[in-house]
């Protein structure tokens, strides 16, 4: 039997290839799952959702939506402003699991809603941080697992673009890659953006820079700098990586080559040719916890680890690069980020 599954936010969703944040691409190419209804408020854009994946129910009323379709699963990819809410919503109308995007909401009061409304109705969330399901970052954290370079002692994550909308991929990755360690501190600052225009998009959510200290004695060091796409280091008492364009390529670093001496040389990593191939991936990861009453790759707790720790660097931040300890004490600083479609 098919999980039915409705789509709320579907502005990039208008196109059938399998693309990154077209969850609808993701469900349709799982046969346990159909859409089988869309929500959005622009009337466009849901004409367009329709001509691309057929006729369905429409709706521009999310409520509606939930007490007539009754969907099994709920794609979230509205704006953050909107994810507390909906999710409560979702989770008191019966749905049974929801994939929501990024990032997770606009304050950390709005973030221990949606755990909350999680963990008492039972319902599986999957946080699409896609490098969950990323294979060659899957690999990676099993060869560190295994100790490919000891004992790590640091993890360094290179070019995140903002702290809170994109920032998320890049704690959750680093945290993913060392085994989920528990974040305990962070400190930190947020770059200077005086010279930027006053209408700039990058002050609704600008860069910054910080440490995270983790259970497992590890620290992790957050920049901007290192071009943009994700870069990591992962530095062990017996060697290092270095995971280089998104995990297109690795090398690996190790002091005892021919003869004693330090080597580095390309450590192999399983790449596929398929687009996007964390798309259904997570889609059947969500299926399975569902069916299972289990959790998927990237449930509520990492996404509570990987929302926190930007917001964490602001308030660092406003108390001049203090360490703070987590979980953050004020839950109420708003970063409300950026406008995201017609929501």
């Amino acid at each position: 039997m098919q999980l039915r599954v409705a789509i709320a936010g579907c502005h990039r969703m208008l196109q059938p290839q399998l693309t990154g944040h077209n969850f609808a691409s993701a469900f349709a190419a799982v046969p346990e799952t159909e859409i089988v209804a869309v929500y959005d408020r622009g009337a466009e854009t849901r004409a367009g959702f329709l001509r691309c994946w057929g006729e369905m129910p429409a709706y521009d009323d999310y409520t509606r939506l939930l007490r007539e379709v009754q969907p099994d699963l709920l794609c979230i990819a509205t704006r953050q402003t909107l994810h507390a809410e909906q999710i409560e919503q979702a989770a008191a109308a019966g749905v049974r699991g929801i994939l929501c995007d990024k990032p997770l909401a606009t304050t950390l009061l709005e973030a221990d809603r949606i755990v909350s409304a999680c963990q008492e109705s039972g319902v599986t969330l999957t946080f699409a941080l896609d490098r969950r399901w990323h294979e060659p970052y899957r690999h990676l954290r099993q060869l560190i697992g295994e100790g490919i370079v000891g004992r790590v002692t640091s993890i360094l994550a290179f070019g995140c673009p903002n702290l809170i909308n994109h920032g998320c991929h890049w704690y959750d990755t680093a945290l993913m890659l060392l085994g989920d360690p528990e974040p305990l501190w962070v400190c930190g600052w947020v770059d200077d953006l005086a010279g930027e225009p006053a209408d700039s998009r990058r002050r609704l959510d600008p860069p910054g820079r910080g440490q995270v200290g983790l259970s497992n004695g590890a620290t992790l060091t957050v920049t901007a700098d290192g071009g943009r796409r994700p870069t990591f280091e992962v530095i062990g008492e017996e060697g290092r990586l270095l995971i280089l364009q998104d995990a297109e390529l690795c090398y690996h670093w190790t002091e005892s080559g021919p003869q004693g001496k330090p080597e580095m040389r390309p450590q192999l990593i399983p790449l596929t040719q398929d687009p996007w191939p964390a798309g259904p991936a997570m889609v059947r990861d969500l299926v399975a916890a569902v069916v299972s009453h289990s959790t998927t790759a990237c449930g509520v707790e990492q996404a509570r680890r990987a929302t926190e720790i930007g917001f964490a660097i602001h308030t660092s931040h406003l108390h001049t690069g203090a360490r703070v300890a987590l979980p953050l004490a004020d839950r109420t600083l708003s970063i409300p980020s950026f406008p995201w479609g017609n929501e």
